[in-house]
């Protein structure tokens, strides 16, 4: 599964266009395709950064998003009272990763009987995703994936430990490696964060060779005049190459099995 778009909705006209040109590609390659794009980025560096259209906006244009290219929608709230709302719209309910052990939230997200999509925080262990998951559980959760977006140890870096992979998957549950965010420097530009876009096509392919069942990526036609998050973002133009090697990896990845082997 293949969850890309933009990292927030800048227009309903680029939202159809990136979600209409990567359904066709994931088909044609035989992968699972899920739209994502943010109606809010509630977490941005700057109190003047781009935040996107908003509850009542975003979530009309991810409406017609769906409607118009057939995809299914996956979006990220930030707040208990915007999960019933959502989930109107969305086939699956994203949580950020600074507000992944944040209870009201989880439960809410959790009592809407959509799945969620839950990241992995930068400053928890993966074997910590355990008491995170617990709380979905307990309040009624349908599914729950659990993604890796990298950990922070300061000085504006985030550092992937692929270990995490294996740990989160004997948690009993699907995992997804988030790809972009991975390359992100958090505040590394002062106002706005920075990245390394050069490094989401190698991260992504030790992922697949670890095994996932979902890849997480932000895809923009012109990522240097995206509203957010555009240094570590996927150009739209180069996702037939991309998409190429992610379907030729994970191909030779499942036929050999996942690699969390037990020795003992």
């Amino acid at each position: 599964m293949i969850a890309a778009g933009p990292c927030v909705l800048e227009s309903l006209e680029l939202g159809i266009r990136v979600a209409s040109e990567l359904s066709r590609l994931c088909a044609n390659l035989g992968l699972g395709y899920i739209f994502k794009a943010s109606f809010d980025k509630a977490n941005r560096t700057s109190i003047r950064s781009c935040r996107g259209p908003g509850l009542e906006t975003g979530l009309r244009w991810l409406a017609e998003i769906k409607r118009v290219t057939g995809a299914p929608i996956l979006t990220d709230i930030h707040e208990p009272g915007q999960a019933e709302a959502a989930a109107r719209v969305a086939d699956m309910l994203q949580i950020p990763a600074f507000l992944c052990r944040q209870t009201d939230l989880l439960v809410a997200a959790s009592r809407t009987g959509r799945p969620l999509n839950v990241k992995k925080a930068q400053f928890l262990a993966p074997e910590d995703m355990a008491s995170v998951l617990q709380k979905c559980w307990e309040s009624g959760a349908s599914g729950v994936v659990l993604c890796e977006r990298g950990s922070s140890f300061g000085y504006h870096e985030l550092v992937v430990d692929f270990r995490s992979l294996v740990i989160m998957r004997r948690l009993g549950v699907p995992v997804m490696f988030d790809a972009t965010h991975s390359v992100q420097s958090p505040g590394g530009l002062g106002g706005t964060t920075g990245g390394d876009r050069r490094f989401v096509l190698p991260l992504a392919r030790a992922a697949l060779g670890i095994g996932i069942d979902a890849l997480f990526m932000e895809v923009h036609p012109s990522p240097d005049e995206a509203m957010s998050d555009g240094p570590n973002m996927v150009p739209l133009g180069s996702m037939p190459r991309v998409l190429d090697e992610i379907a030729a990896f994970d191909g030779l990845s499942r036929k050999r099995g996942f690699a969390g082997l037990d020795w003992q």
